[in-house]
C-alpha cells in the first residue's frame, strides 16, 4: 500500500484534470437548455452550497474575520466574474473543444501579465514557447475563413477575454496567497458568483420566480448542474490542491495540457464537432507553448494558479 501512495499525486491529477476537461461539455450541454446566465446560477448555487455544508460539518474551515475582503471582492469580479461571463458567453457561438484550447493559455497570459504589471521578465526561451502558444491560436483564428465555423470570431474574442480575466484574477490571487488559504478564496468566489449570477439571471426574467427553478426538475439540466457545480467546482478543487501539495508545478502543468485534450475527444467523441486539420496544429503549438511556459518559468511563476483558475 505504501509503494501505491506514490502513484496517488498522479491518479488525482488524472481525475480533476479530466474533470476540468469534460466541464466544457457539460457547459455546452447545460447552454442548450438554458441561458449562460441561468446555467451560471444554479453552478455556483449549487457550489456554494456544497462547500457550506462541507463547513457546517468541520470538513473545511474558513476564517475570514479581519482579512481584506475588499481585495478578495476585486479578485471575485475577475472570477468568477468577467472570467465565467466571457467563457460561458463565448461557448455559445464556438464548440467546447476550441474553447479547452482557448483557455489552455490562460498560463501564456499570466507570464505576459506579470512581466507587465509584477515585472517578472520571462526568460528568454520561456518568451519563445509563449509566443508559441499564442501563434497556436492565432493560426487557429486566421485559418478559420476557410472552414464552416468561420463566423464564430466573436466567441473566440470573448474566450480571450475570459483567458486576459484569469490572468488578472492569477496575478491578485498570488498576493492574496499569503493572507488567505485557498479554499476561502474559493469559499468567497462561489459564494460572489451564486449572488451575482442569480441576480442577474432573475433581473433578465423580469423578477419572475414562479418558473425560475423548474428548470432543475428536467434530468439533463440537473445532471449539467451538479457536474458543474459539484464535481467541477468542489472535487476538482479538493483533487487538484492535494497534486499541487505533492508534486511539482512542471509536473502539473502536464495535467494542464491533458484538460485541453480532455477537453477536445469530449467535444469530438459526444457532440460530434467538427475538428480541422489546422486545430490539430494550433492544439499542438499551444499544448507545447504551455508546457515550456511552464516547465522555463521562475519558481514563483510556476507555483502560481495556472490549473487552478478552472475552478
Amino acid at each position: 500500500m505504501t509503494e501505491l501512495r506514490k502513484y496517488f499525486p498522479h491518479l488525482a491529477g488524472l481525475v480533476f484534470s479530466s474533470i476540468f476537461g469534460f466541464s466544457f461539455l457539460f457547459t455546452k450541454e447545460g447552454l442548450e437548455l438554458m441561458s449562460p446566465f441561468h446555467l451560471l446560477g444554479f453552478r455556483f448555487a449549487i457550489a456554494f452550497i456544497s462547500l457550506s455544508i462541507l463547513r457546517i460539518t468541520g470538513i473545511i474551515n474558513i476564517n475570514l474575520k479581519g482579512k481584506n475582503l475588499k481585495k478578495l471582492i476585486l479578485l471575485a469580479f475577475f472570477q468568477p466574474g468577467i472570467y465565467f461571463i466571457c467563457e460561458t458567453t463565448g461557448m455559445l457561438y464556438t464548440t467546447s473543444s476550441e474553447a479547452g484550447m482557448m483557455i489552455a493559455l490562460i498560463p501564456v497570459a499570466v507570464t505576459i501579465l506579470a512581466a507587465l504589471i509584477l515585472n517578472e521578465k520571462p526568460t528568454f526561451i520561456q518568451s519563445i514557447f509563449v509566443g508559441l502558444s499564442v501563434g497556436g491560436a492565432f493560426f487557429i483564428i486566421f485559418n478559420r475563413g476557410a472552414a464552416p465555423i468561420a463566423s464564430n470570431y466573436f466567441g473566440l474574442l470573448l474566450l480571450g477575454g475570459a483567458v486576459i480575466a484569469a490572468g488578472f484574477y492569477n496575478i491578485i490571487s498570488r498576493q492574496l496567497s499569503l493572507e488567505f488559504r485557498p479554499v476561502e478564496i474559493t469559499y468567497v468566489m462561489m459564494g460572489f458568483g451564486a449572488l451575482i449570477f442569480n441576480i442577474i439571471a432573475i433581473y433578465r426574467k423580469n423578477f419572475e420566480l414562479s418558473n425560475y427553478f423548474d428548470l432543475l426538475l428536467e434530468k439533463d439540466v440537473l445532471i449539467s448542474v451538479i457536474y458543474l457545480g459539484v464535481f467541477s467546482s468542489v472535487v476538482a478543487f479538493f483533487m487538484m490542491n492535494y497534486t499541487l501539495s505533492k508534486i511539482t508545478a512542471a509536473e502539473s502543468a502536464v495535467f494542464a495540457n491533458l484538460t485541453t485534450v480532455v477537453s477536445i475527444i469530449a467535444g469530438v467523441v459526444f457532440r460530434n464537432e467538427p475538428f480541422f486539420k489546422f486545430q490539430v496544429v494550433g492544439a499542438v503549438l499551444i499544448i507545447i507553448g504551455v508546457w515550456g511556459t511552464n516547465y522555463f518559468g521562475r519558481p514563483v511563476v510556476e507555483k502560481g494558479e495556472e490549473i487552478y483558475e478552472k475552478v
